[in-house]
């Protein structure tokens, strides 16, 4: 007996139209209008697109900041006003000055010694000078106070000025005054202040000097008034 399989039964449709399909982005309903974004995502947008810029003023103004107030040692220093104050002081010193081949000049004594960096001046309180020219005259000096240069070349003598100086053997010249400028490298002496002159038994009153110690040439300025001594008496 022989039994045959019968076959599925078979549905066929009819042939339907072919629809095209996009893919792309769906607009919006007809008749609406278009969505607006939330807030959230227009915030983050706004951030997005700003903060560049806000950073880039934000380092500028943190670079300008730290340039202003950022302290600057060169600059200060070279700005920063110098006080009259001194540096140092010495008691009861005594300064020895020589010439470049070793020769003895002068030695500068005093009761104080101040020395000032922002003019490099010397105060000398009670000063006393011994200078010994080329030829080995002496000339001593002395005075209340002085002010002299750094290397203590130039002095100016202030109140109760003396000054004696060598011209040979028991022939002394003296020279008193308020204010005497002692030039110890040029062994010369000026003042535009009164001064008075002693040389032997003749005293001369001047309204200021100019001494040359080595060509021994004394300049005297008006008025100048003189008082010499009496000769011997003349027998009849």
């Amino acid at each position: 007996m022989s039994s045959t399989a019968t076959p599925p039964p078979e549905l066929h449709l009819p042939d339907l139209p072919e629809v095209p399909v996009s893919l792309g982005p769906l607009g919006p309903a007809p008749g609406v209008g278009p969505a607006r974004a939330p807030l959230a995502w227009r915030l983050r947008e706004a951030v997005s697109t700003y903060l560049p810029l806000l950073l880039m003023a934000l380092l500028a103004g943190s670079t300008w900041w730290l340039v202003k107030h950022t302290p600057q040692a060169g600059v200060a220093a070279s700005h920063k006003p110098v006080r009259h104050d001194p540096d140092y002081t010495m008691r009861g010193f005594a300064l020895n000055r020589f010439a470049p081949d070793g020769r003895f000049v002068a030695r500068i004594e005093g009761d104080v010694l101040r020395h000032y960096p922002d003019t490099d001046r010397l105060e000398i309180e009670g000063v006393r000078i011994h200078a010994v020219a080329r030829d080995g005259r002496i000339t001593d000096a002395r005075a209340d106070r002085a002010l002299a240069n750094g290397d203590a070349t130039e002095v100016q003598l202030l109140g109760h000025a003396r000054v004696i100086a060598q011209l040979g053997p028991d022939d002394p010249l003296e020279i008193e005054g308020d204010f005497l400028h002692f030039f110890i490298r040029t062994e010369r002496l000026k003042s535009h202040l009164p001064v008075v002159v002693k040389r032997g038994g003749s005293t001369t009153r001047a309204g200021g000097l100019d001494y040359d110690h080595l060509a021994r040439e004394l300049s005297l300025r008006g008025p100048v008034r003189a008082s010499l001594p009496a000769g011997p008496a003349r027998r009849p």
